[in-house]
């Protein structure tokens, strides 16, 4: 790491160190179309209450935040929801709903890194590592079997939680991962972890923006989509903004460096796809030579190979919709979750 980047790091960390713990206003420079939030998404409501599982990873003290949303009429069976790279816990809402409805218990953290947990200024991202975090969470407030729900990134993760822990997985549901493909071998360079952090303090609400309209959402774009746009941004207007993108960046290089599909014929469980086939996500592609970039992210393709290669794989295929198919058409998606789901 460079001397300058050593330097914004412990700026950023001694800051957020003194922010309050639950730091709800924005401040004053910000209007309220463009909220500011804490390095820990201070300020930004969730749509059910906040837990933290308070745990020592790798000497450091860490929290994860999480909902656990505990149905009415429980049908006696836990889904835990693991979000995506640009995603939060907040952003499974509609599914939690469902889910919920359905009579499951539901519960969703926040990994390490991400949105209302902990963004340590030292950590050594791994799938296997978040996996482990989140089934010391689960041990703690009593889940011991469940169905592992992932989306983007998530998706690897899930992946990785059912190797490590296939006695304590029902299922998989994987709603279009990320890593079916492995984007180095196909000639995508590493750009390194000072490259992606020098991307990250690049993030504003338009970009963001512009990215998931031509990929999660198919060139369309509806005013529910734009809270999670200014979730994302409003850490990037805030007091911890280095702080958040040097974790971004250190993900960024887990997902590149560590890909999960060469796993895929050891899972052992029942495995629903739920793909978006407009998807065209690939970690990278800019910054991939002209050749290659539209051999990347060719998910009817992908979604195919994923399911030929998981041994008890389902595959529901959604035509026209992209990267974020449980928000582009939230009926449509839900009907086939619950439907898919091992009894």
């Amino acid at each position: 790491m460079t001397r300058f980047c050593r330097t914004l790091l412990c700026a950023a960390f001694s800051l957020a160190a003194f922010l309050p713990a639950h730091a709800a206003d924005a401040p004053a420079n910000a209007s309220s179309n463009e909220p500011a939030y804490g390095p820990e998404l201070e300020g930004f409501a969730y749509p059910y209450p906040v837990q933290r599982f308070q745990f020592s990873s790798q000497g450091v003290k860490l929290q994860m935040a999480y909902m656990d949303v505990k149905p009415a009429k429980p049908n006696g069976r836990t889904v835990v929801l693991m979000h995506g790279k640009n995603f939060c816990g907040a952003t499974w809402e509609g599914t939690i709903k469902e889910l919920s409805a359905a009579g499951y218990r539901v519960v969703a953290p926040d990994q390490v890194g991400f949105c209302k947990s902990t963004k340590p200024a030292h950590y050594q991202y791994t799938f296997q590592q978040l996996a482990a975090n989140t089934r010391a969470l689960l041990d703690s407030i009593g889940v011991k079997n469940a169905i592992i729900m992932g989306h983007s990134t998530g998706g690897m993760l899930a992946v990785r939680y059912g190797l490590l822990y296939p006695q304590q997985s029902e299922q998989l549901v994987l709603v279009n991962p990320i890593g079916l493909e492995d984007w180095k071998a196909v000639g995508v360079p590493s750009l390194g972890v000072d490259k992606w952090y020098e991307r990250e303090l690049q993030t504003t609400a338009e970009r963001i923006r512009n990215y998931e309209k031509a990929t999660y959402y198919v060139n369309t774009w509806k005013p529910e989509y734009e809270p999670w746009v200014q979730m994302l941004a409003g850490m990037y207007r805030g007091p911890g903004k280095q702080i958040v993108a040097w974790n971004s960046a250190l993900l960024y290089d887990m997902i590149y460096t560590q890909p999960v599909v060469y796993e895929f014929p050891l899972l052992k469980m029942p495995v629903l796809l739920l793909i978006g086939l407009k998807d065209n996500t690939a970690i990278g592609k800019d910054a991939a030579p002209a050749e290659i970039r539209p051999k990347l992210g060719n998910y009817p393709e992908l979604a195919r190979q994923t399911a030929k290669s998981i041994p008890k794989a389902t595959l529901v295929s959604f035509p026209e919709m992209g990267h974020a198919p449980q928000m582009q058409d939230p009926a449509q998606f839900h009907r086939a979750l619950l439907k898919g789901l091992v009894r």
